[in-house]
């Protein structure tokens, strides 16, 4: 135990061997800002607006890693269950998915089926027209809220309607809902009721809109959770051992995607450019990542019962949150402080818990390296 202060919450943000986690992170950050700062040179031709440009990609870095950090967690808890092998995986092409895939192609993908125009096309409109380009981002944003509330609304309820689930944190409501777990797509139904209750504040053709990409959100999820289950289920038997391989990778992906959806859209909001923001949300998901194995690593999750919980509290609060931005706009300050201040309070729940019944650090056994 670390003399002095508190023990448990001295061995989860100060211990020094954390650092060692977050190497690449800092090297990315360093790569990121100087390259942050030669695009606002080249774009504005000022120091002042090359600071302004820096200062962006700072703010949008913790944007993303404020809005991510339950992201971290809900991975950690998949993640721990994957082979070393995927493991790494997830962490090098995985991180390549996330930041060239949904920090770079999916805005441009966007833009070239909302404007029906090529992908060059796309990025010519990025640099030359970047406020066309936000507009039309913009106007893609009720799909993109309904798909992504959809997606990251049916990972939380399914977390709390699991009838095998006997670790509740906010007790009196966590132990009802586990006990619904035993009817059949009970979460489907909830999420279907929410659906048709906000799509009935939205006009016809907007409700439309809503309800279609809500309802595309829903299959995804489903049929990554059925493939995913086919192909370990697969593995396992050729490997004899039932430990998460592709399938768990494929939902982590589908899941980082549905994540980065607000993180994303509300960059827009600071900057029009595509490729600040591929930089600034680029350091984040960098962070991110490192902040997910160092969590499987020290066996963080198992120390500190709540900490997933708070995670899944918070995701469900980010579904309803992307939900209601169909309705107004919700600043992604309110979003970011909501869920850090969630996992806040259930790290501090955890330590009190731990307290109480004399947990030590020692008594949970670290996960293997994925090194």
């Amino acid at each position: 135990m670390p003399p002095g202060g508190n023990p448990y919450l001295q061995g989860f943000l100060m211990e020094k061997s954390s650092y060692s986690y977050f190497t690449w992170a800092f090297i990315v950050t360093v790569v990121g800002l100087a390259l942050g700062a030669w695009v606002g040179w080249n774009f504005t031709g000022t120091i002042s607006g090359t600071l302004s440009i820096f200062f962006i990609c700072v703010v949008l870095a913790v944007l993303e890693i404020s809005l991510s950090f339950d992201n971290a967690i809900v991975n950690a808890n998949k993640l721990k269950e994957m082979t070393p092998v995927w493991q790494q995986r997830f962490l090098t092409w995985g991180i390549l998915i996330a930041v060239f895939g949904m920090r770079i192609v999916f805005p441009l993908l966007i833009v070239v089926i909302a404007a029906n125009v090529g992908p060059w096309a796309a990025i010519q409109l990025a640099i030359a027209e970047p406020e066309e380009y936000s507009r039309i981002m913009g106007e893609a944003h009720l799909s993109i809220a309904a798909f992504g509330g959809t997606f990251l609304m049916m990972v939380a309820l399914t977390y709390f309607f699991d009838e095998h689930k006997d670790i509740h944190w906010v007790h009196a409501i966590e132990s009802r809902v586990s006990k619904f777990a035993a009817i059949k797509g009970v979460e489907i139904a909830f999420v279907l009721i929410l659906m048709l209750i906000f799509a009935s504040f939205l006009d016809e053709t907007e409700s439309a809109t809503f309800i279609l990409s809500a309802i595309y959100g829903l299959v995804t999820f489903l049929a990554v959770d059925v493939l995913g289950n086919v192909l370990d289920q697969q593995q396992a038997a050729l490997e004899g051992a039932a430990k998460g391989g592709f399938g768990a990778f494929l939902y982590l992906e589908v899941l980082d995607a549905s994540f980065s959806f607000d993180g994303v859209i509300g960059a827009f909001a600071l900057t029009n450019n595509l490729f600040i923001i591929a930089i600034g949300l680029g350091i984040g998901a960098m962070y991110v990542r490192s902040m997910t194995i160092m969590l499987v690593e020290k066996g963080t999750l198992a120390q500190y019962r709540y900490l997933e919980h708070g995670a899944f509290y918070a995701i469900l609060i980010l579904s309803v949150i992307m939900y209601a931005q169909s309705l107004t706009h919700i600043p992604e300050v309110i979003t970011g402080l909501g869920g850090a201040g969630l996992i806040g309070l259930s790290l501090w729940s955890s330590i009190r818990y731990n307290r109480k019944h004399g947990v030590e650090d020692s008594d949970v056994t670290p996960a293997p390296h994925a090194h």
